[in-house]
């Protein structure tokens, strides 16, 4: 069953429900655990990691990420900026994955970890501690003990963009690396796409793989469920004007998370394909 309410999350059912589930549920036991995978399984997502933080393919972003490390930010001018591509974070078990746009020139450009040092990932790991996937609510650095249980986070680009705004050249160049996560990523029940970009990235990849036939099917809006498998769940992004404007409040960030908790709840094991482009919209 999934949470009842509307985005606005008005009614007094929704308010009652999400407060009994965010108080009587503790970390890493709010979701049924998933089936582990092999070593093997493991050992290849992290040399595809190592392959990410190598990469050099698009000049542009090279000269952008390193020239942001060298030259750096009043605040942070006793960092050494990590200054490479930001490999994915998280549990490669995980039935959650999150798929944002790329790394903040000063967030996770700076510190080596997705949604770390910045405002959107203090909304994130907010989120994702209340829905059970995080540890702890915020995230500082790659020391600060975050955990991440059943979920793990990625992005379309990994290279951080000047004004956050990457080349469809450079989107392509970044493809093939969430392709084979995609692959090895074989117990994901949901994907959660933050932004646009995101959600258009992940469904190209779909439609090379012959799972979607067009791309236009699929309306991209906040809390929009796609029936598909794995389930696809749009988010507008926890970007600083969203969260600043009130586009995209934490509540409303929350409630992607406990939906997406929820459906894994609801479906712990392996269904078969499905094809539709029909949204579910609460």
């Amino acid at each position: 069953m999934l949470i009842p309410g509307t985005i606005y999350f008005k009614s007094y059912l929704y308010d009652r429900w999400y407060a009994e589930f965010s108080r009587d549920l503790s970390y890493r036991n709010r979701v049924p655990r998933r089936i582990e995978t092999t070593n093997s399984n493991k050992a290849h997502f992290t040399t595809l990691q190592g392959e990410i933080v190598k990469c050099r393919r698009c000049p542009r972003l090279v000269r952008y990420r390193e020239d942001v490390a060298v030259t750096k930010r009043r605040a942070y001018l006793d960092w050494d900026y990590w200054g490479k591509p930001v490999p994915s974070f998280g549990d490669p078990a995980a039935r959650l994955l999150i798929l944002g746009l790329a790394p903040g020139a000063h967030g996770a450009n700076r510190t080596g970890r997705m949604f770390t040092g910045d405002r959107s990932g203090d909304f994130l790991y907010g989120s994702l501690h209340t829905a059970g996937f995080a540890s702890q609510p915020v995230s500082r650095s790659t020391d600060d003990g975050l955990n991440l249980s059943d979920a793990l986070i990625t992005a379309a680009i990994h290279c951080a963009p000047p004004d956050n705004k990457p080349l469809p050249e450079e989107l392509r160049n970044c493809r093939p690396y969430l392709e084979r996560e995609l692959d090895l990523l074989r117990n994901v029940r949901v994907v959660v796409a933050l932004g646009k970009i995101a959600f258009d990235t992940y469904l190209s990849v779909l439609k090379n793989r012959g799972a979607i036939e067009r791309i236009a099917d699929f309306r991209f809006g906040h809390d929009v469920l796609y029936d598909l498998d794995p389930a696809l769940l749009a988010s507008y992004h926890p970007s600083q004007q969203n969260t600043s404007t009130g586009k995209l409040t934490q509540t409303m960030l929350d409630a992607i998370f406990l939906r997406a908790a929820e459906i894994i709840r609801s479906a712990p094991g392996p269904a078969a394909p499905r094809r539709s482009s029909k949204p579910n919209s609460r």
